[in-house]
C-alpha cells in the first residue's frame, strides 16, 4: 500500500513537471509572436500566459475540475521566467528562424500527455481523453492567434491538431506493453514533437475544401 502511494506520488509530481515545463515553453512561443507585434511588456506577459493555461482550463472546465493554474502561482511564474528568456535571447531568437515551431513543438507533445493523463484519471472513453488531450494542446495557440490578430495556426499549420490524435493513440498503444509510465509519457511527447516537425518540414496537409 505505502509503495503503490509513493508511486502515485511519483507519477503526479512527474505530471507536474511535464506540465511547467509545457508552460514555459508555450508561453515563450506565445511571447515570441507577440513581440513582432511590438506589444509592451504586459501584453506580452497576458499573450504568453493565454497561450500557455488556455487549453488546460477548457480541458479542466468541461471535465469538471478547477482550472490547474488557480491551485498554484508555479504557472504565473512560468510564464514570467518565459518573458524573461525572451527579453534576455531576444537577438538570438529572432535569428533562429525555428524558434517559435520548436517551443510550440515541446509545448504540444507535453500538453497531450498532460491532458491524457488528467482525462484518464477520470475515467473517460478514448474519444473523450483525444478531444480533452486536443483541447490542451491546441486551444492556448488559438487563443494566442485571435489575441495577436492572426489566423489561428490550427486552422492554416500542417498537421497541428491531428498531431494531438496521434499522440493520444501511440499513448493508448504504449499501455498494452506495460511499461513504465514515465516512459509512455516521455515517448509520446517525444512522438508529438518529431511527427509535427515531419509534418512541417514535409508539408504535410489535410485535404482543404474548396468553394467553386
Amino acid at each position: 500500500m505505502i509503495d503503490s502511494l509513493l508511486y502515485m506520488w511519483d507519477t503526479i509530481n512527474f505530471v507536474v513537471v511535464i506540465e511547467f515545463i509545457g508552460t514555459i515553453a508555450f508561453a515563450i512561443s506565445g511571447i515570441r509572436l507577440a513581440s513582432a507585434k511590438n506589444v509592451d511588456w504586459f501584453g506580452a506577459l497576458v499573450v504568453g500566459f493565454a497561450t500557455a493555461t488556455g487549453g488546460g482550463t477548457l480541458r479542466d472546465i468541461l471535465l469538471g475540475l478547477t482550472p490547474f493554474w488557480l491551485l498554484t502561482s508555479l504557472y504565473a511564474w512560468g510564464t514570467i521566467i518565459a518573458l524573461l528568456v525572451v527579453v534576455m535571447f531576444s537577438k538570438r531568437l529572432i535569428r533562429l528562424n525555428n524558434t517559435f515551431l520548436w517551443f510550440d513543438s515541446i509545448g504540444l507533445g507535453l500538453f497531450v500527455v498532460v491532458g491524457t493523463e488528467k482525462t484518464l484519471a477520470l475515467d473517460y472513453p478514448m474519444w473523450v481523453v483525444i478531444v480533452m488531450a486536443t483541447c490542451t494542446g491546441v486551444v492556448g495557440g488559438i487563443i494566442r492567434d485571435m489575441l495577436i490578430n492572426e489566423i489561428p495556426a490550427i486552422f492554416r499549420q500542417e498537421w497541428y491538431a491531428v498531431t494531438c490524435v496521434i499522440g493520444v493513440c501511440i499513448y493508448y498503444l504504449l499501455t498494452y506493453f506495460e511499461l513504465e509510465t514515465v516512459l509512455i509519457q516521455v515517448v509520446t511527447a517525444t512522438s508529438v514533437f518529431v511527427i509535427r516537425l515531419l509534418a512541417t518540414r514535409y508539408k504535410l496537409m489535410l485535404p482543404t475544401l474548396k468553394n467553386e
